[in-house]
């Protein structure tokens, strides 16, 4: 009889639903029989034993909450009847006996990426055109128009949607039922032109709402953000538009620029609107600039290179019971395969870590790492409790629906991502991932702004795993989409590569899982387009950490 029931670690207090339970139906797991005290829907937990108030709720081997009422043997954990608590955190205690994975697969293997002047090598060769203030996004959609599809790169999103038939219906004197009923769903993609530039993977037009306006240190934040993301090995140069008078000046992104790339040699133009004689002077010298840095762009061809030069964004949204047990996990030792390797990977969503500071503190190689991650941390919680929030309250609802009840269950399940080799290094918001090993990376919880933000720190491939489904994406790294369940990866195949639901139904490891990821990661490293890029998912929201002035 297929298995329904699992328990992630022997310590745990908690037992997993992996198919929906009946009240009054008996479940065995390893010899012990459980009683179902109410019904559990697929992904939800239940009590291995009886816990009386206060009791301490164990999964992933760590606190994830505390029992609010008395709570029988076999019944559903909920949030009506258990609240958030951790087990707090303290000094590092060494924890560094790290088993590597065996690499063998792995160790003589190479991808063909385009190799960058400072040594690093990118997974894609864009060029960028990126505004310094929200003032000049229209502009930046102006030249867009202009460019992008008689380059051959416009998205082409192929018309998706019929509106012709709509209007066809409509003026045919169509009724509402009629038109509702209408099948306006195309398929296939329109004729893309052919490339102008065959070696530059596309233009990347990023717009956003800061610059201005707010506080000075916001601005200051977003150069060495976009600064990170013109010095990316995934961009091949930048043409940079600014207004003139707001706070996010030409000269403090070009000192972001010096500061995180001294040695760069990639064309960059920067052009102040008022300095010119009108917009559309403006706008012709964006485009000609635009256009030859272009035709440098297209010299550089894809060659040969170690893995080593991965850096992997580590990256979950819309997560749900599951996403801890499987996707998550085997994401985590494709990391330690990569790292193993000599690549980088870097973990953010640091709300979503709250439970397991001591774990990650102590794989931290040095003290000072172990002492600036407690920091960061402890001085993001009082931030959110001053805004009158907190990190208990970072479950959504969808994640609340489908079994991760509190935030510190969600962030043992999340952690999974880092796998479990050491910490090398601790980063802040926009600091760059330079040690090769795991990064920890400061982003809010917020699926755009930390992919954002790992893009920005130079993850030139992100993972996205994702329970519930997700339609992101980042504009200059290629981003994979990971299903937790089998459901999921069949219901919405048109944004999900790789289904991990096969770990919970037996027919993966975790490790056969984390290997193919890997393999998946070589091809698209190779130019193999993700989910994301077809459906042209160029996500970037900068992460805006004060008040507007």
């Amino acid at each position: 009889m297929k298995q329904k029931i699992l328990k992630v670690q022997a310590e745990d207090n908690l037992i997993v639903a992996i198919a929906d339970l009946k009240k009054g139906e008996s479940v065995t797991l390893d010899g012990v029989s459980y009683t179902i005290a109410e019904d559990i829907p697929t992904k939800h937990k239940f009590a291995e034993r009886h816990f009386d108030t206060g009791d301490r709720i164990v999964m992933y081997g760590v606190t994830i909450g505390k029992a609010l009422k008395a709570i029988p043997q076999g019944a559903r954990i909920t949030i009506d009847n258990v609240g958030h608590s951790t087990d707090g955190y303290a000094e590092r205690q060494a924890k560094l006996d790290w088993t590597r994975p065996d690499i063998s697969r792995f160790a003589d293997r190479t991808f063909f990426g385009y190799h960058r002047a400072d040594g690093s090598v990118g997974t894609r060769n864009y060029w960028l055109v990126v505004p310094l203030v929200f003032c000049e996004n229209r502009n930046i959609k102006t030249i867009e128009e202009i460019m992008l599809s008689k380059l051959g790169y416009a998205p082409e999103p192929k018309q998706i949607i019929d509106i012709d038939a709509l209007i066809n219906a409509y003026q045919q004197g169509a009724d509402t039922d009629a038109l509702l009923s209408s099948d306006v769903i195309t398929d296939g993609r329109s004729e893309e032109s052919s490339r102008v530039f065959s070696n530059v993977d596309g233009i990347k037009f990023l717009v956003h709402q800061g610059g201005c306006g707010g506080i000075r240190q916001d601005s200051e934040v977003l150069c060495r953000l976009l600064a990170g993301y013109i010095a990316h090995p995934n961009v091949a140069g930048a043409t940079v538009l600014s207004l003139g008078c707001q706070n996010a000046q030409i000269p403090i992104l070009e000192g972001a620029l010096a500061a995180i790339a001294p040695d760069m040699d990639k064309p960059v133009y920067m052009l102040e609107q008022q300095q010119s004689v009108s917009e559309r002077d403006f706008l012709a010298e964006a485009v000609k600039k635009t256009f030859v840095g272009l035709t440098i762009a297209n010299k550089i061809e894809r060659k040969p290179a170690p893995l080593k030069h991965l850096t992997l964004g580590l990256e979950c949204g819309g997560s749900d019971g599951f996403s801890g047990i499987s996707a998550n996990p085997a994401l985590g030792y494709t990391s330690d395969l990569l790292v193993a390797l000599g690549g980088k990977a870097i973990l953010s969503e640091f709300p979503e870590l709250n439970g397991v500071e001591q774990e990650l503190i102590n794989r931290c190689e040095t003290d000072d790492q172990a002492e600036k991650f407690a920091t960061i941390m402890s001085r993001y919680a009082q931030r959110a409790e001053d805004a009158g929030s907190g990190f208990h309250m970072n479950p959504s609802p969808g994640n609340i629906k489908d079994g991760l009840i509190t935030d510190a269950m969600k962030s043992a399940g999340a952690a999974k991502k880092g796998g479990t080799s050491p910490v090398k290094a601790v980063l802040d918001y926009t600091e760059q991932a330079e040690s090769p090993g795991l990064n920890l990376l400061c982003t809010p919880g917020n699926d755009v702004e930390s992919t954002t933000g790992l893009a920005g720190s130079g993850a030139n491939l992100i993972v996205f795993t994702t329970g519930l489904g997700t339609p992101t994406g980042n504009a200059i790294t290629p981003t994979l989409k990971m299903a937790s369940n089998t459901k999921l990866a069949e219901r919405m195949s048109d944004i999900i590569d790789i289904n991990a639901g096969t770990i919970i139904s037996g027919e993966d490891s975790i490790q056969t899982k984390g290997e193919e990821l890997l393999e998946l990661l070589i091809s698209v490293a190779n130019g193999e387009q993700t989910k994301a890029e077809i459906l042209g998912q160029d996500d970037f929201i900068p992460w805006k950490r004060g008040i507007s002035l």
